[in-house]
């Protein structure tokens, strides 16, 4: 009588195992096989670090990345000729795949699109794979609120500006998610840290804040939806002085 050898799955996961690794094994070839065309002089470099030191949980993460960037160069018709340097893309890939969340990915995705060029030596966008590698979750959703509604405008050198904007409590809670209004106020010490914001909240005892996005957060803020325009010609900015001297706020001292 032959006794073969059982596995002893006694919980019965091992199907389930098994077509995770398959999903798993489909979402990094097909990260691979996009990483491969825009980065070429490290391609197979890319497909053997996706291969061997990722893993699901990740490689899910990495896989809705590269599918969002190679879908914004799809829509702009530049998916054949672009390239992005490797440096940049490694980089995007270590700290981006450690998000689940939808947000901040597509934020990751913007600039791995943004990342690609026609020569493949631009690596400008270093600066902010740093500052967003910083951020929260829910620092990046209230940088995206507030560079979306702040009022923008170019100062006569042409550079961006912007006015600050009032955010009443209830409509923090709302963007972030959060209703600690300690937590909310050191997120915004950071981003203000970080040179990302202007304002705050007030020092007389109201809880609204009153926060400007600064020039190098609306830069980054293009980069990351995929673009290479100037922050003025992306928000369709003329040139022009604001009214007031009131409003003109990146000459500010943080507060």
């Amino acid at each position: 009588m032959s006794h073969e050898p059982k596995s002893l799955d006694v919980l019965g996961i091992k199907p389930i195992a098994e077509s995770i690794n398959k999903v798993a094994s489909a979402t990094v070839d097909g990260a691979a096989s996009f990483l491969g065309r825009i980065c070429l002089p490290a391609a197979e470099e890319f497909g053997l670090l996706l291969r061997d030191r990722v893993r699901g949980w990740r490689a899910a993460n990495i896989a809705a990345i590269t599918a969002r960037a190679e879908a914004r160069l799809e829509y702009a018709n530049a998916t054949d000729n672009v390239h992005a340097h490797p440096r940049l893309v490694h980089n995007i890939l270590e700290e981006g795949s450690w998000t689940e969340d939808p947000i901040v990915q597509d934020l990751w995705s913007g600039l791995l699109s943004s990342s690609c060029t026609e020569r493949g030596d631009d690596d400008s966008n270093l600066l902010f794979v740093n500052l967003l590698s910083e951020l929260t979750k829910l620092q990046a959703r209230l940088l995206k609120y507030v560079c979306e509604n702040a009022q923008k405008y170019a100062s006569l050198n042409g550079l961006i500006q912007s006015r600050r904007v009032h955010i009443t409590l209830d409509t923090l809670i709302e963007i972030t998610g959060e209703s600690d209004i300690h937590r909310l106020d050191r997120e915004i010490d950071h981003l203000r840290e970080v040179g990302l914001f202007h304002g705050g909240f007030n020092s007389d005892g109201s809880t609204d804040a009153h926060v400007a996005p600064t020039a190098i957060a609306l830069h980054m803020y293009v980069r990351c939806h995929g673009s290479r325009e100037s922050p003025t010609d992306f928000f369709g900015i003329e040139l022009r002085r604001p009214e007031t001297a009131e409003s003109e706020v990146t000459n500010e001292n943080p507060s």
